[in-house]
Order: C-alpha cells, then structure tokens, then sequence
C-alpha cells in the first residue's frame, strides 16, 4: 500500500504537469503512474492538500508571494520519514528514509526556526547549518520532540 504522503506528493506532481478537470482524471493519471486510489481517497487528499477547483480543473495551493506546493504539517513529515538526528558542532545532520530528504528539508525550512541559517538537503539525508553548537543542540531537541 502506497503511503498516503507518497499519493499526495504524486498528486501535486501531476498537477504540476497535467491540467486535471475531475477526479476521474486524476485517478487515471495515477493509475498510470502505478497508484491506484478510490475516488474516497482522492477526495480527503484533495481536501487534505488544499486544492482548488478552478475552470481548468484542480489548482495548486498558492502560498504567499509564491506558486509553491502545499507540503504536509512538519511534526508528520518528521514522524514519518526522520530515522535520526544528531549535532556535529553547529551542523545537524538528519537521516531519513530514501527519497524523502527534500520534502522534510523544505518543511524544516518553513518553520522559520532562527537556529538554522541554511539547510541542504540529498536523497536520504538533510544537513542544517546552525550558528553555533548550542543552537545545533537547541534544534535536534526540537525535532526529536516530533519523532516523540
């Protein structure tokens, strides 16, 4: 069974690329994409991911000043995809489950947290850089509180 942040990401991807007027539609883009999904499903994901209906089909979420996906609330991404968390004097280093560094690195980003001055993120990992080890140690504290 396909994870449902999986479905959903693969949903803002083909709306990305795709104009989809129905449901219908989109089912059908995901099918072949290898995701099937009921129509009860698409609908809480729809909902769930905030997209609107316009009269070209499904529209993205827009977040303020940009045309930037709706992610997931950054406790669930964390709790899903985080395996672990450690400070290396004022860096953090983050390992998460393969593929998943990206969206976990730009919720982490979202937060706005003043301890991290940037965030790099690969396949499986996430590197955050913060200004001294204190604050490295501040902020794995407050990540692993949502791994809790």
């Amino acid at each position: 069974m396909l994870n449902k942040t999986l479905r959903q990401r693969a949903i803002l991807e083909v709306l990305e690329q795709n104009a989809v007027s129905n449901q219908e539609d989109l089912q059908r883009v995901l099918r072949k994409r290898g995701i099937k999904a009921g129509q009860a499903t698409l609908s809480r994901d729809i909902r769930a991911l905030g997209l609107g209906k316009t009269a070209s089909g499904y529209g993205l979420p827009a977040r303020e000043g940009s045309p930037a996906l709706a992610l997931p609330p950054t406790s669930r991404l964390v709790r899903e995809f985080v395996l672990e968390v450690r400070a290396a004097q004022n860096l953090l280093v983050i390992k998460t489950s393969v593929g998943s560094a990206q969206p976990v690195a730009a919720a982490l980003d979202d937060e706005g947290w003043p301890e991290a001055i940037g965030t790099i993120a690969g396949d499986d990992t996430i590197l955050i850089v913060c200004p001294d080890k204190e604050d490295a140690k501040k902020l794995a504290g407050r990540i692993e509180e949502m791994l809790a």
